[in-house]
């Protein structure tokens, strides 16, 4: 099939990073696909995606808000685009107006699929009402949870969306051998187990939480080494903490990293620790298919993949106490956290690899397809 792909994204964010790996396992599979991307978001957007694979990138405006001259240009362009297109999926409000406009434009319109990323409700108004019931053929979630909102809000069938959280690729994150020189940068040692958290330094990614839980720890006589990977505005408070707690020599700032495959083999435990979470984290799937250990807090899609004790150690979101139980009972067992390590990366094999999603969304797309044929 030939697949357009839009998304609208200023930043590599996480709709950003699906809607990459999904054009990237799409490919594999022998699909001709092309992403539209935001034009001058080469730094910012592109060169990632093609950092992961994408072959195949286009500009257009994508102008936040309307704008006539810009919105314009980019129909003239999705209209000629249309007539060698078979599926348009669309990420962002954005594109997924601009598609559902150009579509009408075209003799024979083509069936639009969105995805949407975040747990924010869409408002059912007639407008939207319009655009999901008469505008779109098919909706992609990336929680259970966001699915029940849209059959809530009467804005889509049930049969007419689904939920498909995961897209790792499994065959960049797998289990690997540590390698000596990144587990000693990172402030590996022996006698003292290695806990990672990748994640940026925003206030509700949890750091502060990680550092509570850590001086309960080392209260307990129990010093595990930490490392954060990732920048953000809380770096500052966050060693402010750190200090004030005298935790200073158990603590690596990291920043941002080239090769994530090298930091997750030399971590002994990781950790999903967010407040709140509007919807899927990337970071739990690729955790998961280099096989570490996690410990997850349970927000967004986490309660909804995943089984505590089973798959992975599950705590109460903003809960110092039970993360640092949590942390204990797998620095202690070697054992046990192996075993989270291993099932987690099955999991990821049998139901959240990218190539699982790209296989389901391969289904659906040859359904519309054909229906519209028909």
């Amino acid at each position: 099939m030939k697949i357009l792909q839009l998304m609208s994204c200023r930043g590599w964010s996480s709709d950003a990073y699906w809607a990459a790996r999904i054009t990237r396992e799409l490919e594999r599979r022998g699909h001709l696909v092309t992403l539209g991307c935001r034009v001058g978001t080469e730094a910012r957007v592109i060169d990632r995606a093609r950092r992961e694979g994408v072959e195949r990138v286009t500009t257009l405006s994508l102008a936040g808000g309307v704008h006539p001259v810009a919105d314009g240009g980019d129909l003239r362009r999705l209209r000629a685009m249309l007539s060698d297109v078979d599926v348009i999926h669309v990420h962002r409000g954005k594109e997924h107006w601009l598609a559902a406009v150009a579509n009408r434009l075209v003799p024979t319109p083509r069936p639009i699929v969105r995805t949407r990323h975040i747990a924010q409700a869409v408002r059912p108004h007639a407008a939207n009402r319009w655009l999901y019931r008469r505008g779109t053929a098919f909706v992609v979630t990336v929680t259970e949870a966001i699915r029940r909102q849209y059959v809530a809000a009467g804005l889509v069938d049930p049969d007419r969306v689904a939920a498909l959280p995961g897209g790792a690729d499994t065959e960049r994150y797998h289990p690997r051998p540590r390698d000596p020189e990144t587990y000693t940068r990172l402030g590996g040692r022996p006698d003292r187990p290695l806990v990672g958290m990748i994640a940026g330094l925003r206030i509700m990614k949890g750091h502060e939480i990680v550092v509570e839980a850590a001086a309960r720890l080392a209260a307990r006589g129990v010093r595990p080494h930490f490392v954060f990977v990732g920048r953000g505005p809380m770096e500052p408070r966050v060693r402010d903490a750190i200090e004030r707690a005298g935790l200073g020599p158990q603590f690596t700032f990291a920043g941002f990293v080239d090769d994530l495959t090298a930091i997750l083999a030399a971590l002994d435990v990781v950790l999903y620790t967010p407040l709140d979470s509007d919807g899927m984290s990337r970071v739990i799937f690729e955790y998961l298919a280099a096989g570490r250990p996690l410990i997850a807090a349970r927000v967004g899609v986490v309660p909804e993949v995943l089984t505590d004790r089973e798959h992975a150690a599950l705590v109460p979101a903003g809960d110092a106490q039970a993360l640092a139980e949590a942390l204990e009972r797998l620095v202690r067992d070697p054992a046990t956290a192996a075993r989270l390590g291993q099932a987690g990366r099955r999991l990821v094999e049998e139901r959240y690899s990218g190539a699982r999603v790209a296989s389901a969304l391969e289904d659906r797309y040859a359904r519309l397809v054909a229906a519209g044929a028909a």
